[in-house]
């Protein structure tokens, strides 16, 4: 499991880069069996899903090369539809290999997916949709068993907004004989990312980053694609909140700010002073954090909810008192009983959060239960006086590459043990 131990007191300053995106990469990574040849994917983070997802790959018959954060991915020798049970039970999202290999074989085979228990995790609407798209659809034993002639030209107008759906449809589309219209898609940069990357493969895609997509078919792709991943808005994001509850100054680059709008205005209105520019965000924090009266996660642009544990964490030490309500996950709240053996006030009811600002934190040790959570334990630790330990490392290197040095960079002082 690993624990990252975390001296709390220093304040976060000086520059940093932040590293591809692993919500991006995921699905991009995915997306490579589609080709039949070669996907060379630069500014990928090597964390432990994107293991997973090269892991993946080479059982079902790709070959993967990496190294100094490029992949390089061969799938003309693919020779499986059925994704690895084991694997697939490490990463929700490996959930949308089914889409790609749908698209590429006709036929796919898949469990359903693991990875941070947030809670319940319905697949419904990926099933619902590709059954409107023509596909057949078989369920036994939690393993999905799905086969198709040739995918159905129609409309999908999805009940919520939902990424991995949106995703799935988009993969399992890229062959059709005619259009798949997905209308209430998701508008996440992450999907904008993976359909630039399908578009310079030669797929037909138009209106990412809307609520409306279209993917006209294409007949076959490009065999050599090069593509670098984008930077990743949660990992800046964290650090913006690290910042923030350090009293630090901090200049976050390589990171467009548009992705962070809903995050930058909340901490402005902590008292944080934000001067951003095109690929950069400069950060000052106050002498005292100011409370938000109501936060709630929403898909994007709203705030979203893998930044929720790290601004709980923040506002924790504010003066006056803060509600968050998580509307994503309903299991997304393991991290507040961890929180209040650190010192904080919080309560819940159902899934509102009530946030009693406390002037001091103490460090003890605490358990990660998921990766976001494990990076709000994280950026209260840094806040708090003496020893914080993170116990459960290994949820947090799911998301994060290098964090502690990118971390003792700034001036923190945490080490990362391995068990």
């Amino acid at each position: 499991m690993g624990k990252y131990i975390v001296q709390g007191g220093n304040k976060l300053s000086g520059q940093i880069f932040v590293s591809g995106a692993k919500n991006a990469v995921l699905p991009i990574l995915a997306s490579t069996v589609l080709n039949s040849g070669i996907s060379i994917l630069k500014n990928v983070p090597m964390l432990l899903d994107t293991m997973v997802a090269i892991d993946i790959l080479r059982d079902l018959g790709c070959d993967v090369d990496y190294g100094e954060n490029t992949v390089i991915v061969n799938s003309k020798n693919m020779n499986k539809t059925t994704v690895n049970q084991d694997l697939v039970k490490k990463m929700r999202s490996s959930i949308v290999f089914l889409g790609a290999i749908i698209s590429r074989f006709k036929e796919a085979s898949i469990c359903y997916p693991g990875g941070c228990n947030l809670g319940k995790r319905p697949i419904d609407f990926h099933l619902l949709a590709f059954e409107k798209m023509g596909i057949n659809i078989n369920e036994e034993n939690e393993i999905i068993k799905a086969s198709v002639n040739n995918i159905t030209p129609t409309t999908i107008n999805l009940p919520f907004a939902s990424v991995g759906a949106t995703q799935n449809i988009i993969l399992a589309s890229i062959f059709v004989n005619g259009k798949v219209i997905i209308k209430n898609c998701a508008r996440e940069p992450e999907i904008i990312d993976m359909a630039n990357f399908l578009i310079k493969m030669g797929a037909n895609i138009s209106g990412a980053g809307t609520d409306t997509i279209t993917i006209t078919g294409v007949d076959k792709l490009k065999e050599l694609v090069e593509y670098t991943i984008m930077p990743d808005r949660i990992e800046a994001g964290t650090f913006l909140c690290m910042s923030a509850i350090t009293n630090g100054h901090t200049k976050i680059d390589g990171i467009n700010p548009q992705y962070l709008t809903s995050l930058i205005e909340i901490l402005e209105s902590t008292g944080c002073i934000i001067h951003t520019n095109k690929n950069s965000i400069n950060i000052k924090a106050p002498n005292v954090i100011k409370p938000i009266e109501f936060l709630e996660t929403k898909p994007y642009p709203y705030f979203p909810t893998d930044l929720q544990p790290q601004i709980m964490s923040l506002l924790a030490v504010a003066k006056g008192t803060s509600t968050i309500k998580e509307n994503i996950f309903e299991a997304r709240n393991k991290h507040i009983a961890e929180l209040n053996k650190l010192g904080c006030n919080i309560l819940e009811n159902d899934n509102t959060f009530i946030i009693n600002g406390v002037d001091n934190l103490t460090g003890t040790t605490v358990f990660s239960k998921d990766l976001r959570g494990g990076a709000g334990l994280i950026t209260a630790g840094l806040f708090a006086k003496g020893k914080t330990v993170v116990e459960g490392a290994c949820y947090i290197n799911r998301g994060y590459e290098n964090l502690d040095k990118k971390l003792n960079l700034l001036g923190a002082d945490i080490k990362y043990i391995k068990d």
